[in-house]
């Protein structure tokens, strides 16, 4: 029996950012789309079902409800339970609006099935009990990326869990231990820690958060232990062994010695989601690390694209949104428009209080030569900053020391994450710190403290 064939102009393989966004504007211009998603569970992508949203809501949640687990531990276990049923009362909710969103759409079809490559313009489609060959014009993927499972011994405990099994965990852990200090497990650090969990959080490198200037990882350092987080560096986790099954379910056997916990979470990268795809086939390359290879148009052959986390872009949803900018700018623009358009771009990571930066640390600046000025401010120095009663972190700014330009901001401060995005139009427009320093912001907040972060300028 042969398979059908569908002709399209579009193929999008993958229900992630970018894909979605694109699929919806081609077809608002009249060109025909097949959306293909491997699973039920992912439509929307990465961010909305086990990524930004669920975390970020739990964390919240976890905020809100921590004073009723300071003040009754008893409570602890029902504050958990009732955060996670928030979060899995608004993710479906999500999820279907996206699934909606592009199935209602005239000249959107949506597929669910896994895809693989036939030749370079055939990709044929495998879901339950069906399948079919679909012959593209142009053919975009947006597949994203998945945790990384370290090849270490009894690393497949039950209670050994990545990121995505962190978010729906069925009882809260008493003791919590995060393989990997980076910025992922420091989320999953202040959560868990908010559910009055113990959380150890285990860093194989001699030096925490490399890529920050020190005093920047030193606050970080120093709020963790205020929170009574343990960190611990130069711990390279050899293997994991059971439990005693009373006081800990899974042990970690490192460098630094043996650490017990009721689970652990394994936060140390992600890979690219192009398993079954058969890339080989329709000739597309990848590099070492197995992202896909793309020009600065996100271009992996001529009538052939990856976006975003796949692509190698960096790993955040609002990359992938403007890796679709960049698509569609060759597709119904004037082509103009390029990855290298964007840097730089801000970060934030959702810790408490949140870790956001642009551009260069004084490291950097320094390495590269440049008079700089440094501009830095302590978080408790701000009224607005007592008024939330969240007086923990550091602000600090460089800027060019002839021109007063600024060159990057780091923030650790409480609304970190809204301030940072000030910087990105700052930086892009060329606005200098001067200005900043005699800005007009409203009283109390935390914006106007950037007053005074440039009192210097």
């Amino acid at each position: 029996m042969s398979m059908q064939t569908l002709d399209v102009q579009n193929l999008i393989i993958g229900f992630g950012k970018a894909g979605k966004t694109l699929a919806a504007d081609l077809a608002r211009h009249g060109q025909s789309v097949i959306l293909a998603e491997a699973s039920p569970h992912m439509y929307g992508g990465t961010c909305i079902n086990v990524g930004c949203i669920p975390s970020k809501k739990l964390l919240t949640e976890g905020a809100r409800r921590a004073p009723c687990v300071a003040a009754d531990a008893m409570d602890a276990e029902a504050v958990f339970h009732a955060a996670m049923q928030a979060k899995d009362a608004l993710i479906p909710k999500l999820r279907a609006a996206n699934f909606a969103k592009l199935d209602q759409m005239a000249g959107v079809r949506v597929i669910t099935a896994r895809a693989r490559f036939q030749d370079e313009h055939t990709v044929i489609l495998e879901g339950e009990g069906q399948s079919c060959a679909v012959r593209a014009e142009r053919i975009f993927i947006n597949t994203g990326t998945l945790p990384v499972a370290p090849d270490i011994p009894g690393v497949n405990h039950p209670h050994i869990h990545d990121s995505t099994g962190a978010l729906s965990l069925a009882q809260r852990p008493q003791r919590l231990l995060i393989v990997g200090g980076g910025y992922i497990g420091l989320e999953f650090a202040f959560m868990y820690r908010a559910f009055g969990s113990e959380v150890t959080v285990l860093e194989a490198g001699a030096t925490f958060l490399p890529r920050e200037d020190r005093d920047i990882a030193g606050e970080m350092q120093r709020i963790l232990q205020s929170r009574g987080i343990r960190l611990v560096t130069d711990a390279a986790v050899e293997r994991f062994e059971p439990g005693d099954g009373q006081a800990s379910a899974v042990t970690a056997v490192t460098s630094q010695g043996r650490f017990s916990a009721d689970a652990v979470l394994l936060a140390v990268g992600r890979r690219p989601n192009t398993g079954g795809l058969a890339l080989e086939r329709a000739g597309i390359a990848v590099n070492e690390r197995g992202f896909i290879q793309v020009d600065e148009q996100l271009r992996a052959k001529p009538h052939i694209w990856a976006m975003g986390d796949v692509a190698g872009s960096p790993q955040f949803t609002y990359i992938s949104l403007d890796d679709w900018r960049i698509v569609r700018d060759q597709l119904l623009g004037d082509g103009q428009r390029c990855t290298s358009d964007r840097a730089p771009f801000p970060t934030a990571v959702f810790t408490e209080p949140p870790l956001a930066h642009i551009g260069l640390t004084e490291t950097a600046a320094r390495r590269s030569g440049r008079a700089i000025t440094l501009h830095t401010l302590a978080a408790e120095a701000i009224p607005q900053a007592k008024v939330l009663g969240q007086t923990d972190g550091l602000l600090k700014a460089v800027t060019d020391a002839g021109t007063g330009e600024i060159l990057g901001v780091t923030l650790l401060c409480a609304q970190a994450h809204e301030l940072i995005n000030l910087f990105k139009m700052a930086i892009d427009h060329r606005i200098p710190a001067r200005a900043i320093k005699n800005q007009i912001f409203t009283h109390p907040t935390m914006a106007e403290a950037l007053n005074d972060l440039f009192a210097n300028a």
